[in-house]
């Protein structure tokens, strides 16, 4: 059975840090910390994703680390919207999201929240600081605030507006809320330090004018907050203890802290920064991922090859799984990549574990057993699962003709290859001893049939007359009583380790891997498999894990997705 080439082309590292040791969270430290202390009563976190595209694996592990802590802690996590910008954001992501968390087991029962909640309280807030002088309206244009930031080698310059009065401040904002203005015409900047070493500081962006319609307030409003404004303040309004986010937003923490402290709000969060997941064979940016989605170079943001939540769902990763990925990668500061073995390991730890166990043939190749009689059916019994009896027994049917894998024949066997060719013996799994006495083939020499004998005292896995054991082992389908189906074999998206590391002038585009698909459109398998469901696993013997596809596959139709194989090649 040929499957999807998985190049094995593993470049270095992008960084010589280590991973965390498997379950490392330095996080706990200081949440064990802060309740022996007193500081903290009750442990409170949130994930806050912004609703402007759908999930990926990342974000899984903020998912898992965030609703994780709360439980192991007795707390409460928040699912949270930060949904302050209208023209990326819509109805449809909030859905995918909300779906994604459900899927991955955690439940925010009553701690459903939204930014949108939020932006009268935040633009009182607002006003609040233009009359205590900490915020002024701007009416630079957008080069203009650009030019006069300045850079990381010299200090930004005062804004000829930042000295405007509170009264004339608060003036202009009143009329931005009103819809006075064009956009770009004026923003509302918090006054602090243009010379600041952090250019977060430097008179960072409160407000800015969009005539936009937002998924939920509609056009109530035409101007919005600002991400790093609003996320501070709507943490501390829901009593945040602990805010976790990414490193990227490290230098982002002055501002955080800024905000919540000159704004009155009730809770005061405190920021924890840990290393962003990085993963070989995957590329994260959400703006990439779109590209693939818009140029079709994948079926959607589902696609089984897609690193996204929904996508790793359809593949028939399980919540467990995941779950199990996260715990064993740890929480660190440092900056790792992860190996994709590393999250196929847990999947397919996961899987042997629930997985029920059937045959399916890919490749078929005509078995007729040339000492049954025509009409031969023998009924044989089969664990569904060899370590979980309280799955009982499935039936395979043991016929004349049966199939068996093309990769489970050769004319002309190597010394060391144990399953059939001319002359050979085999044992078909769970059943009979056969050898193989004649090959039939086409008119162009392809195999199209082997006449085999079966050996009657070897049913059940019982030696030959003479004592013989055979060390041959093949999977099967009778060829009368099975079932056609589709079959996708995936592979990884990309054929190297590091996608995005292209020569220059090339697109991370040129790394896709082209044979990360094979479709096989009539397999053969056993028929307990007709009765196959959504939300089971299966094991197709000698294969690898499968699931039915949860777009797809229709009674009748069914279409089943490769997992992952039963032992990493890599």
């Amino acid at each position: 059975m040929n499957k999807p080439n998985n190049s094995n082309n593993k470049a270095a590292p992008k960084t010589n840090e280590k991973a965390p040791a498997e379950g490392a969270n330095f996080l706990k430290q200081i949440i064990e910390k802060d309740l022996e202390s007193g500081k903290v009563k009750e442990v409170v976190t949130r994930f806050p994703p912004e609703p402007n595209g759908y999930l990926h694996l990342g974000h899984a592990k903020s998912i898992c680390l965030n609703f994780g802590l709360a439980q192991e802690y007795n707390g409460r996590c928040h699912l949270r919207f930060d949904d302050t910008n209208p023209e990326t954001e819509d109805t449809e992501y909030v859905e995918s999201i909300m779906n994604d968390v459900k899927w991955l087991g955690f439940d925010w029962g009553k701690n459903l929240f939204y930014a949108s909640d939020y932006f009268e309280e935040i633009y009182q807030w607002a006003e609040q600081l233009i009359k205590d002088g900490k915020a002024y309206v701007d009416s630079q244009n957008e080069e203009e605030v650009r030019v006069n930031r300045g850079d990381f080698t010299r200090p930004g310059k005062n804004s000829a507006f930042r000295e405007r009065s509170v009264e004339e401040n608060l003036d202009l904002f009143r009329r931005m809320r009103a819809g006075e203005f064009a956009e770009g015409q004026h923003i509302l900047r918090a006054k602090i330090d243009m010379a600041s070493p952090n250019m977060n500081m430097r008179d960072p962006l409160l407000y800015r004018i969009r005539k936009a319609h937002h998924h939920r307030t509609g056009d109530k409003w035409c101007i919005y907050p600002m991400y790093d404004y609003a996320h501070p303040l709507s943490d501390a309004k829901e009593m945040i203890t602990h805010s976790i986010c990414t490193l990227e937003f490290q230098d982002h923490r002055p501002f955080y802290d800024w905000c919540v402290e000159n704004v009155n709000v009730p809770g005061e969060p405190h920021q924890y920064e840990f290393a962003r997941m990085n993963m070989t064979y995957f590329v994260m940016s959400k703006r990439k991922l779109l590209q693939l989605v818009k140029e079709n170079l994948v079926s959607g943001w589902d696609d089984p090859r897609m690193p996204t939540i929904s996508g790793a769902r359809r593949r028939g990763y399980t919540p467990e799984s995941i779950q199990r990925f996260a715990k064993r990668i740890g929480v660190s500061k440092a900056e790792s990549l992860i190996e994709f073995d590393t999250l196929e390991a847990c999947v397919r730890d996961h899987l042997d574990e629930v997985s029920h166990r059937a045959m399916a043939v890919l490749d078929p190749i005509k078995v007729v057993i040339t000492n049954l009689e025509d009409g031969h059916k023998e009924t044989i019994l089969s664990s569904v699962h060899p370590k979980n009896a309280d799955l009982g027994k499935r039936e395979l049917s043991f016929t004349k003709e049966v199939y068996i894998d093309g990769s489970d024949f050769m004319e002309n066997p190597p010394a060391d290859f144990f399953r059939l060719g001319p002359g050979r013996e085999v044992r078909l799994r769970n059943a009979y001893v056969i050898k193989c006495n004649e090959v039939i083939k086409d008119a162009s020499g392809k195999v199209k049939e082997l006449r085999c004998e079966y050996y009657k005292e070897t049913l059940g896995g019982k030696p030959l007359a003479d004592g013989r054991k055979v060390k041959g082992i093949v999977h099967w389908v009778s060829a009368s009583d099975c079932i056609d189906a589709e079959v996708r074999l995936y592979g990884r998206l990309f054929k190297t380790a590091h996608p995005e590391d292209v020569p220059a002038g090339q697109d991370f585009k040129v790394n896709l891997n082209p044979d990360s698909l094979k479709v096989i459109k009539n397999a053969k398998l056993e028929t307990s498999l007709s009765k196959a469901t959504l939300e089971t696993r299966y094991q197709f013997e000698r294969v690898g894990y499968f699931c039915l596809d949860n777009k797809d596959s229709k009674p009748g139709s069914l279409v089943f997705n490769m997992v992952v194989d039963l032992a990493s090649s890599h």
